[in-house]
């Protein structure tokens, strides 16, 4: 039998607590990607939200459990922005090249992403590898790319014998590399690759360098 449908109280509860559960992971991931996760304080989290450190532990159990519920926001977002890519609908070219912009676009809108990536990275992936959601969500982004490759190659477009993963580096490297190292960078070079005119061309830029590995166009230009 199916479940019986919940009473407009029950709703407005669940809807709270879903908002509640929203609001923290949205405090949290600030707090983690400014402070690191030995330096982010759960407390310091309760005061933000003018809620308490009880009703932080009672949604997720703990400072670990939290950190671990904020990866996996994170990761889960650009996963969903990727597949929303209609490959079916899209030549291969031009799907590598959509992929690759959004991949882009999402980077520089969610930098937080990356200070947490940077993050789990100086732990050795010690929390990421505790999430069954978290070590399975590599597939759906590869296997998007594989769809694309073999589409490819299928047409005669991609002659380049090209690995999903290696693909799905070479399009997060770029994207990742211009937020990670824009401070660094920006005073050694004295640019920001913030700036307007700078970000429309490495957007374009990316598309460019992947389409351009995968067709040959490099193989070409040294041919001749």
């Amino acid at each position: 039998m199916p479940p019986e449908p919940l009473t407009p109280a029950a709703q407005a509860r669940q809807r709270d607590a879903e908002r509640t559960r929203a609001e923290i992971l949205e405090v949290a991931q600030r707090e983690f990607a400014r402070h690191g996760y030995t330096g982010a304080r759960v407390d310091d989290m309760a005061e933000l939200m003018r809620a308490t450190k009880r009703m932080i532990y009672y949604y997720f159990g703990g400072k670990e459990q939290l950190y671990i519920a904020v990866l996996e926001r994170a990761y889960n977002q650009i996963r969903a922005a990727e597949a929303t890519i209609d490959v079916q609908h899209l030549a291969p070219i031009e799907a590598i090249r959509t992929l690759a912009q959004l991949s882009f676009d999402h980077h520089d809108a969610h930098q937080d992403f990356i200070k947490l990536v940077g993050i789990e990275n100086i732990h050795h992936a010690e929390h990421l590898r505790k999430s069954d959601l978290l070590t399975n969500l590599g597939t759906p982004a590869t296997g998007l790319i594989s769809q694309i490759l073999d589409a490819g190659r299928a047409s005669g477009d991609f002659v380049t014998d090209a690995d999903a993963i290696d693909v799905h580096m070479m399009i997060s490297a770029f994207s990742n590399f211009r937020i990670s190292n824009q401070h660094t960078f920006g005073t050694l070079f004295k640019r920001d690759l913030n700036a307007p005119e700078h970000r429309a061309r490495h957007r374009e830029m990316i598309g460019e360098m992947i389409v351009a590995y995968l067709t040959g166009a490099g193989r070409r230009t040294r041919d001749h």
